[in-house]
């Protein structure tokens, strides 16, 4: 049985670890990976078909804990214990729920001190318990219901029928019906850096970088945040070399080298691609959501992949979520089609982590766009079962869609016309 200490509006947790709100998806799945010996049972809850309106939810199970994460930002909203007896509870080091010790309604008032009167809700028999950042729920049997709203202190009840805790939430704010997932905290970088928003430099639909807007630690020049955070702007283009790129955004979560590509088959004399003596090899920045591809030869970038981090896609909680937007110029006779578009602003669409593929695909191609149907499958497991994705190729990009029409990842590619648009800048 876990023995978590309670920090209202903050987290739940203990000496070796804790959930902070406002932590990253990925971070809190960590955290259940270290621990894999003691937290069993978890379970991910997502919608398939709505990911960005459902929330995402890590349900320990055998526990008694739900972690819910805004399906947005994929941030750490709300930290509920909604089965009391799986798991011990105690604030500023003093337990208030154990085996031996229930959270009763003076068990609350002892711990907690004094708050608000409760606020009963009838069609559910509860009367909920709020403080900042913290509320519980006691399930009130009918005939004890209140004639009056003088509070949930004001009830009588029998010896030894004072109802106890249902549901305990810790969330950011004055109310659980309005808890938003707070920014990322301080205590969750860890010395990296996190992307803010990532803007994709295009001139005639040509790609030419990336300008990303970081948020990291640090009390050194830049924009302000707080006070111990800072906003930082950087540029990566392609043709930057290594020592460019790690300039700009500082050394990689992970570096990997193609040890085969199967794509290989579409490009144009694939046969003189196979063999040679030396591969490719990817910057990966899991914190941003990016991938840059170095040439072998080179060693300049000449490849970006942006990645957008939906549940159901097989690299789901390897990368957080790239918050970009790709402004792509229409040409007049497609606009003419497309008017009424939401994501038309006068000749440029813009494609965000948020854009669904079938309206993307109104603006940008014909339905009879054949797309690369993409299995992957890892060496120790076979088996994907989260299905294909479909790749559409436009311009210097490709779109890889999912089969609900979310955009899985975006990559953008140094073609030649990007070589004389940067050759002639």
């Amino acid at each position: 049985m876990l023995d978590l200490e309670v920090v209202p509006e903050r987290s739940l947790g203990n000496e070796q670890w804790e959930f902070v709100l406002g932590m990253p998806f990925y971070q809190a799945v960590n955290i259940l990976r270290r621990q894999d010996s003691s937290i069993k049972g978890v379970q991910v809850w997502y919608s398939d078909s709505n990911p960005l309106q459902m929330d995402l939810v890590l349900n320990l199970s055998q526990d008694g804990i739900k972690l819910i994460f805004d399906p947005v930002s994929q941030r750490l909203k709300i930290i509920e214990a909604n089965s009391m007896n799986k798991v011990k509870l105690k604030y500023c080091g003093v337990a208030f729920n154990t085996p031996q010790i229930r959270p009763t309604i003076e068990q609350i008032d002892q711990s907690f001190g004094a708050t608000h009167p409760g606020v009963y809700i009838a069609e559910k028999q509860l009367f909920v318990l709020n403080f900042r950042g913290l509320s519980f729920d006691f399930p009130i049997n009918s005939k004890y219901e209140p004639k009056y709203a003088h509070g949930l202190g004001s009830l009588q009840f029998p010896n030894g029928m004072s109802p106890v805790v249902a549901r305990m939430c810790i969330y950011a704010g004055n109310s659980l019906i309005d808890a938003r997932a707070p920014a990322l905290p301080v205590t969750c970088f860890y010395g990296n850096c996190f992307l803010d928003c990532l803007e994709v430099l295009r001139d005639i639909n040509i790609t030419s970088g990336l300008k990303f807007i970081l948020v990291t630690e640090g009390n050194v020049q830049g924009k302000l945040v707080d006070p111990s955070k800072k906003s930082v702007v950087r540029v990566v283009r392609f043709g930057d070399s290594v020592q460019d790129v790690v300039s700009a955004l500082g050394c990689p979560s992970r570096k990997f080298y193609k040890s085969e590509d199967k794509m290989k088959i579409h490009l144009p004399d694939a046969h003189k691609h196979v063999g040679s003596g030396s591969a490719d090899y990817f910057f990966n920045y899991f914190t941003m959501g990016v991938d840059f591809l170095f040439d072998a030869v080179t060693h300049r970038v000449k490849k970006f992949v942006l990645h957008t981090n939906y549940p159901g896609d097989y690299n789901f909680n390897i990368y957080c979520r790239c918050e970009f937007k790709l402004p792509i110029n229409i040409e007049p006779t497609s606009k003419v089609n497309q008017s009424q578009s939401n994501m038309l602003e006068d000749d440029l669409l813009v494609v965000t982590a948020y854009s669904k593929w079938d309206e993307v695909q109104k603006v940008l191609t014909s339905p009879k766009h054949r797309p690369v149907i993409l299995n992957r499958s890892a060496s120790t497991n076979t088996s994907n079962p989260f299905g294909p994705t479909f790749c559409y190729g436009v311009q210097d990009l490709i779109f890889e869609v999912m089969s609900n029409q979310h955009i899985a990842s975006v990559t953008l590619y140094w073609s030649s016309n990007s070589k004389e648009a940067s050759i002639s800048s």
